[in-house]
């Protein structure tokens, strides 16, 4: 998600320059690398330890994160076309219309089935409650909206009947940072796209052209949620470091960069819209947080590999499936 997060922002930030796109367009095929990839290894787990994959989605720590695999193909949908769209013919749009409503399908049937299956059979407390139950709403913008706010309300009473998470696992309050983020970022879009796409006339309104007045409301209304979303980046910033010397690396660090992908792609359409400020510090203010981004992925990313090298993350018994108790997987019991 990260790796595609960083791609779709890339292409859109301000102050564009020669290379930029083509930058871009690495991130893009490294994304698409790694979730072949991924895909793979998950598909072999599966087939090799059938068990594995019924326990993962009934994890309640794990099975939750099995959203960001649908959030994946949304990026790399949308990656194809700002980078693929450009450079072929109409064919690329059509096919992207039928794989996008295809998707839609899928992922409302995971929306619905995953909360089915985790309101009779989990009972996750309260106090235990993580930004990261948001990413099961990967759906329509309303409805992800929607259930991330009833997320939100359980997340906000854990912060203030128990204490914050321990440090290790802090990074992860980023992800409260994302769905305000990314809705910020869809309704200014669809706002300002709403002119060229919707008729003056539509809704049998003649007195005003309908598209511009769902351009002002989509801009209004993003504008209205980004700031929520910075509320939630700045409360995560000063957790993350008034705990920095007891963090140690985990996999909660990528959280690092694909919610606040989320917030920049939200400041990068508030300073592309035309109801906006429109002024040249908002763009420089994005384009800073652009390289920012760009620089903690290259940093999140070294870690990982340096903690897979020494046996930390990724091994038997070290993440998520640690307390699988009695399936077998290699020599280890995880």
């Amino acid at each position: 998600m990260s790796t595609g997060a960083v791609a779709v922002v890339i292409s859109t930030t301000p102050n564009q320059f020669p290379g930029l796109q083509t930058i871009g367009k690495i991130f893009f095929i490294v994304d698409l690398v790694l979730f072949l990839v991924f895909t793979g290894i998950m598909t072999s787990r599966s087939i090799l330890k059938p068990a594995k994959l019924g326990a993962s989605l009934q994890h309640p720590v794990e099975g939750l994160f099995s959203g960001a695999y649908w959030v994946s193909i949304a990026l790399i949908i949308n990656c194809m076309e700002l980078y693929g769209a450009p450079g072929t013919g109409p064919w690329l749009i059509k096919t992207l219309q039928v794989v996008y409503w295809i998707y839609v399908g899928i992922v409302l049937v995971v929306a619905i089935f995953q909360y089915f299956f985790y309101f009779p059979n989990q009972r996750l407390p309260v106090a235990g409650a993580m930004p990261a139950w948001i990413v099961g709403a990967v759906m329509l913008q309303g409805l992800a909206w929607t259930v991330s706010l009833l997320m939100y309300g359980i997340y906000v009473q854990r912060l203030m009947a128990s204490e914050l998470p321990l440090p290790p696992s802090r990074p992860g309050m980023y992800v409260s940072v994302g769905p305000a983020g990314y809705t910020a970022a869809g309704l200014i879009s669809l706002g300002t796209n709403a002119p060229s796409v919707i008729a003056g006339n539509m809704f049998q309104v003649t007195t005003t052209a309908a598209g511009e007045v769902i351009e002002i409301m989509g801009v209004f209304a993003g504008s209205f949620i980004l700031l929520f979303s910075f509320w939630f980046f700045c409360i995560s910033t000063v957790s993350v470091i008034s705990g920095i010397r007891r963090m140690t690396f985990t996999l909660n660090w990528w959280a690092f960069v694909f919610p606040s992908a989320g917030l920049c792609l939200g400041a990068i359409q508030f300073a592309n819209a035309k109801a906006s400020f429109n002024s040249r510090p908002v763009d420089g203010t994005v384009s800073a947080l652009t390289i920012l981004l760009v620089i903690v992925w290259l940093v999140v990313a070294a870690a990982t590999i340096k903690a897979v090298i020494e046996g930390r993350i990724l091994w038997p018994g070290k993440d998520e499936d640690k307390d699988m108790k009695g399936i077998r997987w290699g020599r280890q019991v995880a």
